[in-house]
């Protein structure tokens, strides 16, 4: 449980810096090198621990570094235009997009309790965005898009886990990311920092997107760390401390605080993803006494 707090107390740091350099990169080129970044630190990682660089089936990584690529670069292009804390509690929403998914495509078994809650998360989203859309405009939705590419993402990893352990897992989707980034970026002569012609600029915030690829490898060690050692039921409801770190960070870096109806909206998606949570967990505790009485 430590270790996913200080995760989620860390998040918050590596949106503040991609959003302070909204003003110099675009987002998909943001996303770009703190993807390349994160893979170097990976690999590094890999090496020095001497850890078998596992592989998996290769539709699954590339379907998960393109959802990675969606999250982080919609994510950024939220905070282009309001304040971290309300772009993170329109994305609380995917627990409760995870549900529903998880039903449709893993055909996990989801009672109509769970999705009444859904239901009532999803008004919480809109409480949240309907605001946000007189001033933000279409970009209220790119924190939704986000949640909705996480959730694929997290049931990307949930097919390879048992073939992979989860470095190897984030090195591949960072892998596949930043080449689909860097060829889109290519492709469309969107590189700020890069030309073919001039090379690479030598006076570009290098020393910050090195270090927001360290932050994000750091991260993800301590999210892995978390889930190798705790259930996840146990850990899920401590993701929503992480509204506490954007609040303190978006005020402090950019003077933004989230207004009274985003605070109603986001204590009712948080409501609504801690009952899902709880039954989640109350249905796991059946099934291994239904488990346990079928054995004996």
């Amino acid at each position: 449980m430590a270790f996913m707090i200080a995760a989620v107390l860390l998040v918050p740091i590596g949106d503040a810096l991609s959003k302070s350099l909204t003003g110099v990169l675009g987002p998909f080129e943001i996303a770009f090198w703190r993807f390349g970044f994160q893979m170097l630190v990976l690999g590094l990682f890999i090496a020095v621990m001497r850890r078998r660089l596992a592989r998996g089936p290769w539709h699954l990584m590339i379907m998960g570094g393109l959802t990675a690529a969606t999250v982080l670069s919609a994510l950024i292009g939220a905070f282009v235009t309001m304040p971290i804390a309300t772009a993170i509690a329109i994305f609380f929403v995917e627990p409760l997009v995870l549900t529903v998914l998880s039903s449709l495509l893993l055909g996990e078994r989801t009672g109509w309790r769970r999705y009444a809650a859904v239901g009532v998360g999803l008004i919480g989203a809109v409480i949240v965005i309907r605001p946000s859309w007189d001033i933000f405009g279409w970009a209220s939705l790119l924190p939704l898009v986000a949640a909705t590419a996480f959730a694929l993402n997290a049931i990307v990893i949930r097919k390879l886990s048992g073939a992979m352990d989860a470095v190897s897992i984030q090195f591949w989707f960072a892998l596949v990311a930043a080449v689909a980034l860097g060829t889109g970026l290519m492709t469309f002569g969107r590189f700020d920092l890069f030309s073919f012609g001039g090379g690479f600029s030598a006076h570009g915030p290098w020393g910050q997107l090195l270090f927001m690829g360290a932050l994000s490898g750091f991260t993800f060690f301590l999210f892995a760390e978390a889930f190798r050692r705790t259930p996840t039921s146990t850990l899920a409801p401590f993701q929503y401390i992480e509204i506490i770190g954007a609040t303190i960070v978006g005020y402090i870096g950019f003077g933004d605080f989230p207004d009274f109806w985003t605070w109603v909206g986001t204590a009712i998606i948080f409501a609504s993803g801690l009952y899902v949570f709880q039954r989640e967990r109350k249905l796991g505790r059946i099934d291994r006494v239904e488990v346990s009485g079928r054995a004996e």
